[in-house]
């Protein structure tokens, strides 16, 4: 794929430039990328699932390596993976049913061909497993009694189809797998509006909302609420890149009565306040959630005071690792002119004793991690939910087979 592999390249160097950032922008491009290599693929006759699977893997390796803590690259990456397994499976339980209600019409089954449909129409009524069967494999498990029985109808029926048909089947897993992807990137192109509608249950009138730092799934939030709801909003600032200015900005362009303040006075402002609504970088399996730095000041200035802590997160969001797994990077340093200048920074060194080894260190975090417990309600673009739900939720978007990516050797 060699047109293919341009395009993935230019991706990992965005990623590993940080050209492109933000939970959404690179969740969308993955997803885009994926499709695009799902589209070009060449699948074989057989095992396609596996060349899909092992394609997706390799792309996902390259893109998680270029830049690791952009959690949603590996979360659509996953997600991806399992859409391919849930539609594999789907194809061959479609096979199975037809093979099964073939040999319904025959009353001259024997015991173990009847034993051999029931075991199979239970299989296929029970779900996929964790690692959903092939086709192949399904169909290895048939006895031989049944086989024969079945073949000469499996015969006449192909020799009935013309060769167009036959194609149809055969690339029948990759045309819904990328019908799937598809809606994916919808999905994540209206989670902004998806996650809006439940504003107006949430806020209340003449309410004081606190939020931090800049979040446009915020801003949908709030702006929804504000045409049927009046009410205040606090907007802490969010040093040191303070992007909460550009949301107050936001905020008091769309007609909402809003207020700026710093960071330290978020203790002084808390015991006014009614709801803290802020939107994350990631939310884990554990119901703990990666924001801007500063948030779990905010989570724990709410908790002391009893204010409601709710997270609004698109689906994209929802990351199948939990904090301590390894391959986790939870942070990472931001260049340290963000909080001082580097003519600044020279005045800081010593010369005198020849190495300029400075005086004065600059830490830059860029994320803070909240854990679960300081977390009330999670508004995702399909509802709301419990902290301790997210990991039955974020079960029914990945396939355990998936959740660890290997990691990408270098040469």
């Amino acid at each position: 794929m060699p047109g293919t592999q341009i395009l993935v390249n230019e991706l990992v160097t965005k990623l590993r430039k940080r050209k492109v950032e933000g939970s959404q922008a690179t969740a969308l491009l993955t997803a885009e990328l994926l499709r695009s290599v799902i589209s070009q693929l060449k699948v074989p006759q057989t095992n396609q699932a596996e060349t899909l699977i092992e394609a997706v893997k390799s792309v996902g390796e390259q893109l998680v390596a270029a830049n690791p803590v952009e959690l949603a690259v590996g979360n659509i990456v996953k997600r991806v993976l399992h859409v391919i397994r849930e539609e594999d499976f789907s194809v061959a339980t479609n096979a199975l049913r037809g093979l099964v209600s073939s040999a319904g019409g025959d009353n001259r089954d024997t015991a173990e061909q009847k034993d051999f449909r029931a075991q199979n129409v239970a299989a296929v009524a029970a779900g996929p497993p964790s690692r959903p069967p092939s086709l192949h494999s399904l169909l290895d498990r048939t006895p031989d009694s049944a086989i024969a029985h079945h073949s000469s109808y499996i015969g006449d029926s192909f020799e009935g189809k013309g060769k167009s048909d036959r194609n149809t089947e055969i690339w029948k897993l990759k045309h819904d797998v990328k019908r799937a992807v598809n809606e994916l990137i919808e999905d994540i192109n209206s989670c902004h509006e998806q996650i809006a509608e439940h504003a107006v249950e949430l806020i209340h009138q003449n309410e004081i909302i606190l939020t931090f730092g800049r979040s446009r799934t915020v801003r949908e939030f709030l702006c929804a609420a504000k045409e049927k709801r009046s009410f205040r909003v606090f907007v802490a600032e969010g040093a040191p890149k303070y992007q909460g200015h550009a949301l107050a900005k936001d905020l008091v362009a769309r007609g909402l009565q809003t207020t700026l303040i710093t960071d330290s006075a978020v203790f002084a402002m808390i015991s006014r306040v009614n709801m803290v609504v802020v939107g994350v970088h990631a939310v884990m399996a554990n119901g703990g959630v990666l924001g801007p730095v500063g948030l779990n000041m905010v989570a724990l200035a709410a908790r002391k005071h009893a204010v409601p802590f709710v997270v609004v997160a698109g689906t994209h969001k929802l990351c199948p690792l939990y904090p301590q797994n390894p391959q986790v990077l939870l942070n990472e340093m931001r260049c340290p002119s963000e909080l001082l200048q580097y003519g600044e920074f020279s005045d800081c060194m010593d010369f005198s004793i020849g190495s300029g080894n400075p005086l004065l260190n600059v830490v830059n975090p860029a994320f803070d991690y909240v854990s679960p417990e300081l977390v009330s309600l999670f508004i995702t673009d399909i509802g709301g939910y419990n902290p301790s739900f997210m990991h039955r939720l974020i079960a029914d978007y990945y396939s355990a087979d998936d959740v660890n990516l290997p990691k990408k050797t270098t040469s």
